[in-house]
């Protein structure tokens, strides 16, 4: 009788324990929540079970009724962003406490290795500056979090992440996106509110590994046979980091998406832009909150030496930019100048903190109103040839051009095709317009700027932007 009323008790606390609200995997303590809005805050219950969700900044409790699965949701009214920690009480009779909870702004950091590369850098591939960061992460432990999604692959959308929320210091920040961290920075120190970033990217993934499968099924030379995937490189996968990583992590509420990634679509550009947008628009309509910013960083320049990729890193470059016209509020910032010689064959450059803070100043800009914060590189404009020479407009927003001599990065090509060095570059400062030509090029018809695998330039507006890649020819 004793051993039966003993497993009565066990079976009613097995119960007990089975039946208490689980809040989702990325409402954890330490979370920042997404300031003046609404925030969902979600998980798991009994069936049928009602939830009440009450914040500490205001004490009025939410109700949400969990369906046939479990499965409960409820939007809760944020106020405006600060540095005051606060506790979220959930609860179905038996409560569970959030604590050190921040109100803020709230990115998604997505894309391939160039996003998901911490301040400690990849082996053989350092950080400039990183272990500074991790040194002084401490000083940010009350106005920057992070939630860093693990990196994984499913055949099937998975709602479940193995992660938390956690607090900058020596011991959590190495681990960090070092363009995340650094983007996460610029935003607090201008906004002076809280910053959290959902760090969700996965080194070498195509825009098809971040595509659900009903696009996917709509692209001819796609194959979702488990038997095709299986034979790619783990990286290069369709569908599997869409299931596994974004997926889990849509529930959440987010300001934007800051994204790094392009490097695996070259070869691929012709389709680049309409499969970015077509992303984008999936994801958006997950997320639930409109057209919300995305902003991208075009794919620094890098020596590919694969027959498909070969030569062909500018064209996914320009069709960087024109996915950024054709998707809604969204921009993109220039890595051209961004890279030093000797890193031709390493795809991971060395500088992260310029294109965090390159990132931070557009959404600083485009999304917060800040216009004290240039965005506008220089861009080609227009281009007339005369007594040997190229003359090539540039459209400069800020200040004109800020560089007048020793300058690279140009080629000039005659009627052949080819494209030689220039040897000469001249910038006639009063119209804006550089004065190039090639000693090998008497009768020039075309010239080119940046427009190699690596070809880095050295043109930079009164800003400090530099001159985005461009050519006059279609060949």
């Amino acid at each position: 009788m004793k051993k039966i009323l003993l497993c009565s008790l066990l079976l009613a606390s097995f119960l007990s324990v089975d039946a208490k609200v689980i809040p989702g995997s990325m409402i954890t303590d330490n979370m920042v929540l997404q300031q003046n809005g609404k925030a969902c805050i979600y998980g798991t219950a009994d069936p049928n079970k009602t939830v009440t969700v009450t914040p500490s900044w205001s004490n009025k409790s939410y109700t949400a009724k969990s369906d046939s699965k479990g499965k409960w949701q409820v939007d809760i009214d944020t106020p405006a962003g600060g540095y005051t920690p606060y506790s979220i009480t959930i609860s179905d009779g038996t409560p569970v406490t959030l604590n050190n909870v921040l109100i803020g702004e709230v990115w998604l950091a997505s894309g391939q290795s160039n996003m998901e590369m911490p301040l400690k850098g990849f082996p053989g591939c350092c950080v400039e500056g990183g272990y500074d960061e991790v040194a002084s992460a401490r000083e940010k432990a009350d106005k920057i979090r992070f939630y860093t999604v693990p990196l994984k692959q499913s055949y099937e959308p998975l709602e479940t992440i193995d992660a938390t929320w956690t607090i900058p210091g020596p011991d959590t920040a190495a681990e960090y996106s070092a363009v995340g961290w650094n983007f996460a920075k610029r935003l607090n120190d201008v906004l002076d509110v809280p910053v959290g970033i959902v760090r969700c990217a996965y080194g070498g993934a195509r825009v098809e590994s971040w595509t659900p499968r009903e696009i996917l099924e709509t692209y001819e030379n796609e194959s979702l046979d488990p038997k095709d995937i299986e034979k790619m490189t783990h990286y290069v996968r369709p569908l599997l980091m869409y299931n596994a990583m974004f997926n889990p992590a849509k529930e959440y509420t987010y300001k934007g998406i800051i994204w790094y990634q392009g490097c695996s679509n070259v070869g691929e550009h012709e389709n680049y832009p309409i499969r970015l947008a077509n992303m984008v628009e999936h994801w958006r309509k997950e997320l639930g909150d409109g057209d919300i910013p995305f902003y991208t960083v075009e794919i620094a320049p890098y020596e590919y030496d694969s027959p498909e990729q070969d030569g062909k890193s500018p064209l996914l470059r320009e069709a960087q930019w024109k996915a950024t016209e054709i998707i809604p509020n969204s921009g993109i910032i220039c890595t051209n100048d961004l890279v030093k010689p000797f890193e031709r064959y390493n795809i991971h450059p060395a500088d992260k903190a310029t294109p965090g803070k390159r990132l931070a100043e557009l959404a600083l800009n485009k999304t917060y109103g800040n216009n004290v914060f240039p965005i506008e590189c220089p861009r080609y404009k227009s281009h007339r040839v005369k007594d040997g020479a190229v003359y090539v407009a540039i459209e400069s927003k800020s200040d004109g051009i800020c560089r007048n001599y020793q300058i690279e990065g140009f080629e000039v090509a005659g009627a052949d095709k080819v494209f030689h060095p220039a040897d000469s570059v001249l910038l006639d400062w009063r119209t804006n317009e550089f004065i190039v030509s090639s000693k090998e090029v008497p009768e020039p018809v075309a010239v080119r700027y940046g427009w190699g695998d690596f070809m880095p330039g050295n043109v930079h507006a009164g800003n400090y932007l530099p001159l985005v890649p461009f050519r006059t020819d279609n060949w």
